[in-house]
């Protein structure tokens, strides 16, 4: 257990959060070639990440690729170990904290079942060898919470929640659509109960229509068993649909956080604006003049200051000096930028 205190980073929460991660790191280290390799550097996937994730709430995760959603989420959930920080959960609900990444190997075990992870890839997340039923009870079976009748009838339950018939158990992944496969792993993911579930881009690879009947099966799960989300996606319009509050990252830092309405309606921060105004539109007869995107920042290489900086449009003279922290600029919405204007 640890000393978190509910007054930490108290601007983020009105209430005690399910989840609250605090200054969290995740670097990876550059090595130079040779007989003898030297570090010379480190690529900040994550650096000096804080949000809240809320009770029964849905939160989004956005940004380009290679900002850190996806490195951020491993980490909280320690398929990636911390370089430093804290992601403290409330697993069992009575308000006692646990730090992902102070315990060891042997001790995440039993928080494994309230915490898990549904992956982008509905094919490659399966075992190809393993039957429906199998994949499902593989969870209750390496926790040891149920064998036998119990065992059965407790998959048999989950495939209905999921929309699958229990008859399928005894068929492999491969004679299943795409949209059928993410629903077996959604059902791997929640059939120990957990409290907290990661959906790393968990309909990227589907079909526009199966996306709708995922993402309308995920909110139903989340109203009748209680669950929270981090939800990393590409989509902003999946994101504004299935999301309570939306945080952007760009070069692994939040730039900007908000109620979902809030952030599209008003957003703060350029790049928030830039990723709002890059998104398609389906309307063949609307015309838009795109902004110009620039050059991702290196995370290996950042420059001094705001990592936006060189493509911002709004950029002063003091946005090299340092880097700008998360402010409130409204009710439950913060944003890090000193050139805004709010």
């Amino acid at each position: 257990m640890n000393d978190y205190s509910t007054d930490d980073f108290s601007a983020l929460s009105d209430a005690p959060p399910l989840l609250a991660v605090r200054d969290l790191c995740k670097f990876f280290p550059i090595r130079s070639r040779g007989v003898i390799p030297k570090k010379t550097g480190d690529v900040k996937a994550v650096n000096r990440v804080s949000f809240d994730l809320r009770r029964n709430e849905t939160l989004g995760l956005v940004g380009e690729s290679g900002c850190g959603k996806s490195t951020t989420v491993r980490t909280i959930l320690r398929a990636l170990d911390f370089t430093s920080g804290h992601a403290y959960f409330d697993a069992a609900g009575d308000g006692r904290y646990v730090d992902f990444g102070e315990l060891t190997a042997r001790e995440l075990i039993p928080l494994r079942r309230s915490a898990q992870m549904i992956f982008q890839d509905p094919f490659s997340s399966l075992n190809p060898r393993m039957t429906v039923g199998g994949i499902v009870a593989e969870p209750l079976v390496i926790h040891r919470m149920a064998k036998g009748a119990e065992l059965e009838r407790r998959v048999d339950e989950m495939l209905l929640k999921v929309g699958l018939k229990p008859e399928y158990k005894t068929r492999y992944p491969h004679a299943f659509s795409g949209g059928q496969r993410q629903r077996i792993g959604i059902a791997r993911a929640l059939v120990m109960n957990p409290r907290f579930v990661v959906a790393d881009e968990a309909v990227s690879a589907l079909d526009v229509s199966v996306q709708a009947q995922v993402i309308n099966l995920l909110d139903d799960l989340k109203r009748d068993m209680g669950l929270s989300y981090i939800f990393v996606a590409h989509d902003l319009g999946v994101v504004r649909h299935i999301c309570d509050r939306v945080a952007v990252m760009y070069a692994g830092r939040i730039v900007e956080i908000a109620p979902t309405e809030e952030l599209f309606g008003h957003p703060v921060h350029p790049y928030t604006r830039l990723l709002l105004a890059s998104a398609p539109v389906p309307d063949p007869d609307r015309r838009r003049e795109l902004p110009k995107a620039g050059e991702v920042a290196d995370a290996g290489n950042l420059p001094p200051g705001c990592a936006f900086a060189p493509r911002c449009p709004e950029a002063g003279k003091g946005c090299a000096a340092e880097v700008p922290e998360l402010l409130p600029v409204g009710p439950d919405h913060f944003a890090a930028c000193t050139s805004a204007g709010w």
